[in-house]
This record gives C-alpha cells, structure tokens and sequence, in this order.
C-alpha cells in the first residue's frame, strides 16, 4: 500500500472519530465550503498542511457539494534540504500543487522584535494574491483546535481582549477572498499521532530564528508554546480546560461583561445599567 493509500485510509478509519468526523462537523456547522468553490489548500510541509491537502483531497472525492481543491506551497527562502523534505512528502501522498518563490525569509530574517508575527502577515498577503491568480475564491489553513485554544488564552493574557480564531473569515484587502480553517475541531494529538502513523518526516520552521532556537537547545522559546505548556499542565488536572477555553467564546454574555465592541462603536455595561 503507498503512502498516500496509508494516509487516506487511516483519516477514515483509525482516525475517523478525531480526524475525519470533526473535519466533517466543522464544514457543515461553520459552511467552509460551498457550491463551486475553488479552494487552494496551502501546503508548508508541515504536519497540519499536509493532513488538511489529504483531508481536503478525499472530501472532494466524496462530497455532494461540488468544489476544486488547489495545491498551493510557497518557498519563502528555503534550504534545497528542506525544499527537497517537502517536496518528497508531496509525492509520497501524491499531492499536486503548484509552487511559486519568494524572498519572505530574507524579509523576516532582519526582524528582530517579532518575526513570527511578520511572518505570518506577510505570508498571508502572498497567499491571498498568489490564490487569486488561480482563481481561487478561498485558502484553507492548517489551523486546528489546540492553536484556536492557544489564540484565545493569548489574546487574554497577553493583548488584554477576549478575541479567537474563527473558523473562516474574510480577506480584508483582498476582495472575495475567504480563508477557512477545516481542521478547527482537530485536536494537535490526532495530527501528530497520524502523522507518526503514516511515517512522514515533517518540516518544521527553518527560518533563521527558529533554527538558531534549536541550535540553542530551545526548540520552542515563543509566547505560544508557553501557553501550550501552561494549557498542558491544567489538563493534567482537568482534561476539559481547552474544551473550555474554546467554549468561553461561543457563550459570551454581554450582560455580565464590562464592555465590548464592533468595528470602532464600543460599548460598556453602563450604557444599559
């Protein structure tokens, strides 16, 4: 049985109620994907980009709704080392995508306050462009239910606002233009123990930041995985923390916060009281 034969089998059936099922519940309580839809499924390399291009790859198979799935993978300044480890997970789950080049890195590189942050931004304006010169009407991101979690206890922690990840928004400058997220209710557990299933080696970060924290012996020194770590711990005691977290920004009651807003029109409590 070939790789990609292994990986699609084993979403569907070993994996089905912690990868397939959410996938599924996801596109259809948050409607990811409709009617003709051309949707360029980024792939990094990753653990997460290439469980949602396999995913994204079967429900196409599948699905009464009719819609495209497009490979997409930039190199922003790789190694020919780490160009060739993601370019041969590509064909070892038959994935096609279409490549392009940029000199991202050697942007991010000069950063010194935060990389990732300007990594991410500009990472995602090439995409949006690059998607709607294939036609594209939507990108899906790799984002799953742990980085939804850690966004939000961030955001509180850190930038003084209740505020997520949603499941898809729209491209603020890129007109008609929607980003999903279909593995939004996957746990990182399921993509890792997939990805160690399938016997894939991903490519983790290789900019010039994160290699010279490995090098340091500190693979994760950022604000997020202090959350993840600080999230880990809680669950040892109660396994229902990040399900919490999660739910805390589906229930929000405005009549027992001190205020709020949307867009610029900002509200308190007193407004009412």
């Amino acid at each position: 049985m070939s790789t990609k034969q292994t990986a699609s089998k084993l979403i569907t059936t070993q994996f089905s109620r912690k990868i397939w099922n959410p996938v599924r519940k996801a596109i259809k309580e948050y409607q990811l994907v409709e009617p003709g839809d051309r949707i360029a499924v980024c792939i990094s390399g990753g653990k997460d980009s290439l469980l949602l291009a396999c995913t994204m790859q079967l429900l196409q198979k599948i699905s009464d709704i009719p819609f495209t799935v497009i490979g997409l993978s930039m190199d922003p300044g790789y190694t020919a080392e780490s160009r060739r480890c993601i370019e041969e997970n590509i064909r070892q789950l038959e994935l096609e995508t279409t490549w392009y080049t940029t000199r991202l890195f050697e942007t991010v590189n000069q950063e010194q306050d935060n990389p990732c942050f300007m990594c991410s931004r500009l990472r995602r304006g090439s995409l949006y462009a690059k998607a709607l010169e294939l036609e594209c009407n939507k990108i899906a991101l790799g984002h799953h239910f742990d980085d939804v979690v850690e966004t939000t206890l961030m955001s509180m922690i850190y930038g003084g606002q209740v505020q997520t990840m949603l499941p898809k928004l729209r491209a603020r400058n890129y007109p008609g233009m929607q980003v999903i997220r279909p593995l939004y209710l996957v746990r990182e557990s399921a993509v890792l123990a997939w990805r160690d299933a399938c016997e894939l080696e991903c490519l983790a970060c290789s900019c010039d930041f994160a290699s010279k924290a490995r090098q340091d012996s500190h693979p994760e020194s950022s604000k997020r995985y202090e959350i993840k770590q600080l999230i880990a711990r809680l669950e040892q005691e109660n396994d229902q923390v990040a399900k919490n977290i999660f739910n805390s920004v589906k229930n929000v009651n405005v009549d027992d916060i001190l205020g709020w807003h949307k867009g610029p029109e900002r509200h308190s409590f007193l407004d009412e009281y």
